[in-house]
């Protein structure tokens, strides 16, 4: 009786928490496109001012590396800041006119960690009244009961024979 009601509870809260899916992701792919946006920017006059000088990029940010700490630190930004703006860019392209579905098979691109974060501190849960959103809260709903009713059965199994363990020692 416990497990049943440990099941439905954890596929209640499956179905709950995958329902949010669609919004939330829509939000993330939003809030990317506007980092993208701003680091493309950035790139761009980097980019310019390179080739302003005669260089490419990788010269400009050897040259840059070249130039005292200031610039090795400069360098090492600027870098960091290119290889944001190629993974984010190609994270945009997968989910920017990807529907719900399309996002959830590109969710592996919803990974970096301070537009998830920017995205989570203004998301706000609702109840999803759209076809994706019902078939999301299933999804959700039958993974939670099936993995959860799983992890009960082994529990249970385990012991069982603990108890079987000691009525023979």
């Amino acid at each position: 009786m416990i497990t049943r009601a440990l099941t439905l509870a954890a596929g209640l809260s499956g179905a709950a928490g995958f329902s949010q899916f669609p919004e939330f992701s829509q939000q993330y792919a939003q809030r990317l496109g506007g980092a993208v946006d701003e680091l493309h920017q950035f790139v761009v006059d980097f980019d310019a001012d390179a080739a302003q000088v005669g260089v490419t990029r990788d010269v400009a940010l050897a040259q840059l590396a070249e130039g005292g700490a200031i610039g090795a630190a400069r360098a090492e930004t600027m870098q960091v800041t290119i290889t944001r703006y190629e993974r984010l860019s190609s994270a945009r392209d997968a989910l920017q006119d990807a529907g719900p579905f399309m996002r959830a098979y590109h969710s592996a691109k919803i990974n970096d960690p301070e537009i998830v974060h920017a995205a989570w501190a203004e998301f706000k849960p609702a109840v999803p009244l759209s076809f994706e959103g019902a078939v999301f809260a299933v999804s959700g709903f039958f993974a939670a009961f099936i993995g959860s009713y799983a992890v009960l059965g082994c529990l249970r199994l385990l012991f069982r024979r603990r108890k079987a363990a000691n009525r023979t020692a």
